[in-house]
């Protein structure tokens, strides 16, 4: 690494992101809720599961591999549902954990919840209607 590369975050390689990535989303297929909803609008699995690793690569080791709005994604897609946030985090920290390190996997499941709940928050104020009153929860 060159002084002038950022820093990871915690210490893991793109290669464990991927499997990961490919892991984690294996499960969701099979998961009794979240899979009906993926399935609706996920038609290349590879490609998503690219798509995905290039995110986490870019959030953990800063890669600039990804382009994209997962907020706008999460909001315009009617079928997930706030709830459904904490389902992917459960399966997501149980994929961590059997997949990487306790550190690593503290590590990453840390800034999942951080991003998970981003996206919870998004998906509830960006859809409330303009003239009702906020809704918190």
């Amino acid at each position: 690494m060159t002084l002038d590369a950022p820093l990871a975050r915690f210490e893991i390689t793109g290669a464990e992101i991927d499997r990961v990535v490919t892991v984690f989303y294996g499960a969701v297929r099979r998961h009794e809720v979240l899979g009906p909803v993926f399935a609706a609008h996920v038609t290349d699995w590879p490609e998503h599961e690219a798509k995905i690793a290039a995110f986490w690569r870019n959030a953990i080791l800063r890669e600039r591999s990804y382009s994209g709005n997962p907020m706008r994604v999460h909001v315009t897609t009617r079928e997930i549902e706030p709830e459904h946030f904490a389902l992917w985090l459960a399966l997501f920290h149980a994929t961590l954990a059997r997949s990487v390190s306790p550190e690593q996997a503290q590590a990453w499941g840390a800034l999942a919840d951080r991003i998970g709940e981003g996206f919870r928050a998004g998906v509830v104020s960006m859809r409330q209607p303009k003239d009702a009153p906020p809704r918190l929860f």
